[in-house]
């Protein structure tokens, strides 16, 4: 009797540990998650440069796949991450940025943040998420050049052509007063003499560029890097 006592109460214990598993809902990946492992299995099979000049942001830097040809003479290091909005580069600050002790940083995220409805984002709300990435960068490499480019303009997303240029001008002012910053104000480098978008800068989407729009971030950016 004592026996079956003993087993039915282990049979209990077993089932209601069982039912407290069943109701525990797992924690989901955080975005992003699978493209920062992959860049990590990457950097296990390929030795990144020492010191490089990381590119990090959004798919504008991600799809931006021959910039590590086109600057040669440069330790460029491609780190962007498709769809990433303010808060993913600061969340994965140490995997694609810190951990490479760049020589250099050039930056572009911000745009996707204006038009993620689970942001709900305002100009203001971008720029605190901006400064707080700003910040966590500051805190470990407090002299790091960095080189920050501007919200382009995109075709298919005109609607918020009055937030970028507000924006933009925000961060122009802010980076006029920082040390070891250059704010590369793309914006008006990709419109026509007529103040319209270019459409061929752009690939179906209206949205990501093609090499044409490439080329003019390209020269941009070129001069300011460090060797």
């Amino acid at each position: 009797m004592k026996k079956h006592f003993i087993i039915a109460l282990a049979f209990s214990l077993f089932t209601v540990v069982q039912f407290a598993k069943a109701q525990q809902v797992p924690n989901p990946k955080p975005p992003m998650w699978d493209d920062v492992q992959a860049i990590k299995r990457y950097d296990g099979m390929f030795a990144p440069p020492q010191h490089p000049i990381i590119f990090t942001g959004s798919s504008s830097i991600r799809r931006w796949d021959d910039a590590q040809w086109i600057f040669a003479n440069y330790p460029v290091l491609n780190r962007g991450i498709g769809g990433a909005v303010t808060n993913d580069v600061l969340f994965y600050l140490n995997d694609i940025v810190l951990k490479y002790q760049p020589k250099q940083i050039v930056l572009y995220v911000g745009e996707n943040d204006l038009v993620d409805k689970r942001l709900n984002s305002t100009v203001d709300s971008v720029y605190n998420r901006t400064m707080k990435l700003y910040s966590a960068i500051r805190a470990k490499m407090p002299e790091v050049p960095i080189l920050y480019i501007g919200m382009k303009p995109s075709p298919s997303r005109e609607v918020i052509v009055p937030m970028e240029l507000e924006f933009n001008k925000r961060m122009k002012d802010f980076f006029a007063k920082e040390k070891n910053t250059k704010f590369i104000d793309i914006y008006p480098l990709m419109l026509a003499k007529d103040g319209k978008m270019r459409p061929e800068l752009y690939v179906g989407d209206k949205l990501h560029m093609t090499k044409l729009g490439y080329d003019i971030w390209e020269k941009a950016v070129k001069p300011n890097l460090i060797k």
